[in-house]
C-alpha cells in the first residue's frame, strides 16, 4: 500500500511521468524544464581565467618586487609545508576515477607556479592524488592579492601619494581666463570655492563664477574699485562675503561680492609726524590680509612706515598701529604682512631685509625679530604660515625662498635660491597636505618661460617645476577645498590648474558646458487679449505668428515706409543737394565759385539792350508814360571838339 502524503513531481518535465495525472490535478502549465548546468565546463573555465590573470599580473610587476616577494613566499611555504615521510614518499599516486579527465593541466600548472605564486600557501596534497570531485578545482588556480584585483587599488594608491606628495599636485588639466592685456598682480577665491577675482595693472576687477560660466570664459563681471590706481591684492574674507581691495592708493576699500562699496579706510594726515596719532595711512599701501577667525577685521601695510588693523564698522580710524623699526630704532618700511593661522600673531617683512613678529594685543615691541633675513634693500614680497601655524615660509626680493621655525625664530630652517622674481608681489603658499610650498619665477619678456616651483616642506629641495607661459608668474593660490591652483601671469592672463580624478567642483564645472549661442534680436509684439463674445466693433482681429505679422508689416507702406535716398546733383523736388546741406551752401559752390564766365558784367548786360527795347515785358511797360528820356554818357563819333578837350576836362565815368 502506498504511503498517504502530498504528491511529488520529479524527472526534468514539470509534467511528471503521468501526464493524465498532471492534468487532473491542475498543473500542467506551471513548470518548465530545468536548466542544467556543466559543472566541469565552469570550473575549468574559471580556472583558466585566473592562470592567465595570475600570469599577466607577474608579468607587470618589477624584478626586485618579484624577488622579494619570492622569497617571503618560499620561506612560507618552507614553514608551513609538511615534511615528507618515508612511507609516502615509495609510494605512488593512485589513477584518477573512470569518470574524469586527465588532471594534466592542473598538476602542470601548480607546478609551473611552485616558485612564482603569490598569496597563502597551498595546503598539502592529498596522500593518494588529486581526486575530481567539484571542490578540488577550487584550490587548483593561485589566489591573488587584493591590490591585484583592485579591492585594495585604492589603499596602494593613497600610500603612494603619501610617500610621494608630488603626485598629489593637480596639474594635469589646465583652464585660462582672460583678463586683461597688462599684469594680473591679485588673485582672491572665496573660501567655497565657487568664485574667483582678479586684478591687474589695469586697474580693473574681475568677477568670475565656476558655476555661471560655460566653455567661453568670460567674466560676468568687471569694474574699477579704486579709479586710476593698481590692483596689488584681493582676498575674501573668511565668511566669504565681502572682498579687501589693496591699490596703489593710500585707502583700502571693501566691497561686497557683487562688487558694490561697503566701506573706504580713511586717510591719515600726513603732516603729522607721529602716524600713530593719525587715523589712517597717508602713503601708498603693499598688501592686506583679513583675519582669520575674527569677521571685519582687517589690516594693511603702507610707505607710512606702519602696519594697521581695521574693523569694517568702523571706517573712520584704524584699531591698532603698529610701526616697524630698525636695530636702531629708526622707521623701515614694511613691505608685505599676514595674520597666523590662530589670528594670534601679526607678521611683516620690511625693506631692511628684516622679518618682524607682534602679538596682536602688544602693539609696541615685536615679539620676534630677525634682522638680514634678506638682502637689505630688496622688497620681501610674501611671508606665509603654514596649516599648522609652526612655520612660515618667506619670499624674498634676493631671488631665494626661505622657511622659519616661529618657536625658534633665531635662524632659516632651509634656504633655495635661484628663484628670480621682478614684481614687488610674488607670492608663495603651502600645499592644503602642508608637504609642499609653492612659488613662481618671474623672466624678462621674451628670455623664457615663467615657472611654478614646488619644493618639499622638510627639506626645502625642488622636487617638481612646470612651465607656465613666456611672461613672468606672479601670483600662485592652492585652494583646500577645491585642490585646485590658480595662478596669475605677467601677460594678463589667470590661469587654473586642475586634475579631474583629484580636484573637486571649480573649473570642472565650467569645462563641461557648451558656449552658449547668441539669441537672435526679437522683435516686440503687443500681447493680444483674447475676447470671444466681444461685439465685432471691438473684436480685435485674430493674432499672427511673429514672422506673417513681419512679412504683412513689410508689405504695408506706411510701417515700411522706405527712407528717401540723398539727393545726387543740383537737387529735385524741393530738396537741396548734399552740398553742405543749405540753399547758401550750394550757390557758394555752383555760382560764386564758377570760374568758367570770364566775359564783361557790363557787356553781359547790355546784350540784352535790343531784346528788351523792341519786346518790353517787364519795366519798360510801367515807366513807357512816365519815364523820362533816357541820357547816356556815351562818345559821340562826331563831336571833335569833346576829343580835344584835355584830360582833366573830360568827364570819368
Amino acid at each position: 500500500m502506498e504511503p498517504s502524503g502530498p504528491i511529488r513531481v520529479t524527472g526534468t518535465d514539470a509534467a511528471g511521468p503521468d501526464p493524465q495525472l498532471a492534468i487532473t490535478m491542475g498543473f500542467t502549465g506551471f513548470g518548465k524544464k530545468a536548466r542544467t548546468f556543466d559543472l566541469e565546463a565552469m570550473f575549468e573555465q574559471t580556472r583558466r581565467t585566473a592562470v592567465e590573470r595570475s600570469r599577466k599580473t607577474l608579468e607587470a610587476r618589477e624584478k626586485e618586487e618579484e624577488v622579494n616577494r619570492k622569497k617571503q613566499l618560499r620561506e612560507q611555504i618552507e614553514g608551513v609545508a609538511p615534511a615528507p615521510s618515508s612511507s609516502g614518499a615509495g609510494r605512488e599516486p593512485s589513477k584518477p576515477s573512470s569518470g574524469d579527465t586527465s588532471s594534466s593541466d592542473g598538476e602542470d600548472s601548480a607546478d609551473s607556479s611552485d616558485g612564482e605564486f603569490i598569496g597563502p600557501p597551498l595546503p598539502p596534497k592529498p596522500v593518494g592524488g588529486p581526486v575530481h570531485t567539484g571542490d578540488e578545482e577550487t584550490l587548483g588556480p593561485l589566489p591573488l592579492p587584493l591590490g591585484e584585483e583592485g579591492d585594495d587599488g585604492d589603499d596602494s594608491e593613497d600610500e603612494g601619494e603619501e610617500e610621494n606628495p608630488v603626485l598629489r599636485i593637480p596639474d594635469s588639466h589646465e583652464m585660462t581666463l582672460k583678463h586683461g592685456t597688462r599684469t594680473v598682480s591679485a588673485l582672491g577665491l572665496d573660501p567655497s570655492g565657487a568664485r574667483l577675482v582678479t586684478g591687474g595693472y589695469d586697474y580693473g576687477v574681475k568677477f568670475w563664477d565656476f558655476a555661471g560660466m560655460d566653455a567661453s570664459l568670460k567674466a560676468f563681471r568687471s569694474l574699477q574699485p579704486c579709479e586710476c590706481h593698481q590692483i596689488k591684492a584681493l582676498q575674501y574674507s573668511n565668511t566669504g562675503d565681502m572682498i579687501l581691495v589693496v591699490s596703489g592708493s593710500s585707502q583700502a576699500k571693501v566691497i561686497d561680492r557683487d562688487g558694490l562699496a561697503v566701506m573706504e579706510c580713511i586717510k591719515g594726515d600726513q603732516y603729522i609726524v607721529d602716524m600713530a596719532n593719525t587715523k589712517g595711512h597717508t602713503a601708498m599701501l603693499h598688501t592686506g590680509s583679513w583675519h582669520p577667525r575674527i569677521r571685519g577685521e582687517f589690516m594693511t601695510c603702507s610707505n607710512d612706515a606702519t602696519v594697521r588693523l581695521w574693523e569694517v564698522e568702523n571706517p573712520k580710524k584704524q584699531k591698532s598701529v603698529f610701526k616697524p623699526r630698525t636695530m636702531q630704532g629708526k622707521k623701515v618700511i614694511p613691505t608685505t604682512c599676514t595674520y597666523s593661522r590662530d589670528g594670534n600673531l601679526v607678521a611683516a617683512a620690511c625693506q631692511d631685509g628684516s622679518i618682524q613678529i607682534w602679538d596682536r594685543h602688544l602693539t609696541v615691541h615685536p615679539e620676534f625679530h630677525y634682522k638680514q633675513a634678506h638682502d637689505p634693500g630688496t622688497d620681501t614680497s610674501c611671508v606665509a604660515f603654514s596649516y599648522d601655524g609652526n612655520v612660515l615660509a618667506s619670499r624674498g626680493g634676493d631671488d631665494t625662498l626661505k622657511l622659519w621655525d616661529v618657536r625658534q625664530f633665531n635662524k632659516p630652517l632651509f634656504s633655495a635660491s635661484d628663484l628670480p622674481t621682478l614684481f614687488p608681489m610674488t607670492d608663495c603658499c603651502f600645499s592644503p597636505d602642508d608637504k609642499l610650498i609653492v612659488t613662481g619665477t618671474s623672466v624678462q619678456r621674451g628670455c623664457g618661460n615663467g615657472k611654478l616651483v614646488f619644493f618639499a616642506r622638510r627639506t626645502l629641495q625642488r622636487v617638481y617645476e612646470t612651465d607656465i607661459t613666456d611672461a613672468s608668474v606672479i601670483r600662485c593660490l592652492w585652494h583646500p577645498k577645491l585642490n585646485q591652483i590658480m595662478v596669475g601671469t605677467g601677460n594678463g592672463l589667470a590661469k587654473v590648474y586642475y586634475d579631474p580624478d583629484k580636484s573637486q567642483r571649480g573649473a570642472k564645472l565650467c569645462v563641461v558646458k557648451t558656449q552658449r549661442k547668441a539669441k537672435p534680436a526679437e522683435t516686440l509684439t503687443q500681447g493680444y487679449i483674447i475676447t470671444p463674445h466681444a461685439l465685432p466693433l471691438f473684436r480685435e482681429p485674430r493674432q499672427r505668428c511673429t514672422r506673417k505679422q513681419q512679412e504683412a508689416d513689410r508689405l504695408d507702406p506706411l510701417k515700411s515706409h522706405k527712407p528717401e535716398p540723398p539727393v545726387a546733383g543740383p537737387g529735385r523736388g524741393g530738396r537741396v543737394g548734399t552740398h553742405g546741406g543749405t540753399l547758401s551752401s550750394y550757390i557758394v559752390k555752383n555760382i560764386a565759385l564758377d570760374k568758367t564766365d570770364d566775359r564783361n558784367p557790363r557787356e553781359a548786360i547790355l546784350r540784352h539792350a535790343k531784346a528788351a527795347e523792341e519786346n518790353p515785358y517787364w519795366v519798360s511797360p510801367a515807366y513807357s508814360k512816365t519815364q523820362p528820356k533816357a541820357v547816356f554818357a556815351h562818345v559821340e563819333s562826331d563831336d571833335e571838339d569833346w576829343k580835344n578837350e584835355p584830360e582833366s576836362k573830360k568827364r570819368k565815368i
